[in-house]
């Protein structure tokens, strides 16, 4: 019976001896994860599940939890003085139920969490909190508008121009 010869990437056989660049390695414990995730909320089933993925990541990987809900603004709401209303109020409520849960929810798992609230496009400012943090993961739940499932939606823009590594959440 013939043996083969395996090789390391020293081109000599495998053998720690073999290969200083084995050798000099470093291990660092623990560090093999991300520190920092953000994850989108905006209350609906999908970013929920979304939420959860991620408070159970960082719970794994003992890195801090970012929460980031954005109250959308809209040009039709605001030319209404009723609507506009309506509309903050509902937000407002959605915002209040999203903090409650992540209370609750994170005080079970003991994990260092972040609610931040901002006002404005859900892509740009999960930019802009993602590169201000200096975030190494993102979640986001999937769209579960029928027309934006395959085109436009906020998960499919993000995926495309990103530079951190993106989990969407069916």
């Amino acid at each position: 019976m013939k043996r083969s010869r395996h090789f390391g990437v020293c081109g000599e056989p495998y053998r720690l001896d073999y290969c200083a660049s084995v050798e000099s390695a470093v291990f660092e414990l623990g560090t093999d994860g991300p520190s920092r995730i953000l994850v989108g909320v905006d209350g609906t089933d999908s970013s929920l599940r979304a939420a959860a993925y991620a408070a159970g990541m960082a719970r794994r990987h003992g890195a801090q939890l970012i929460v980031l809900y954005v109250v959308p603004t809209s040009a039709l709401a605001a030319q209404s003085p009723m609507s506009a209303g309506a509309m903050l109020a509902t937000q407002a409520e959605i915002g209040e139920d999203i903090r409650t849960q992540l209370v609750e929810g994170t005080r079970r798992l003991g994990i260092d969490t972040e609610l931040i609230v901002r006002y404005g496009n859900p892509y740009r400012e999960m930019f802009d909190v993602a590169e201000s943090r200096q975030v190494e993961a993102v979640i986001i739940g999937s769209s579960t508008r029928s027309g934006r499932r395959f085109v436009g939606s906020l998960a499919g823009r993000l995926v495309r121009d990103a530079a951190w590594p993106i989990t969407v959440v069916p």
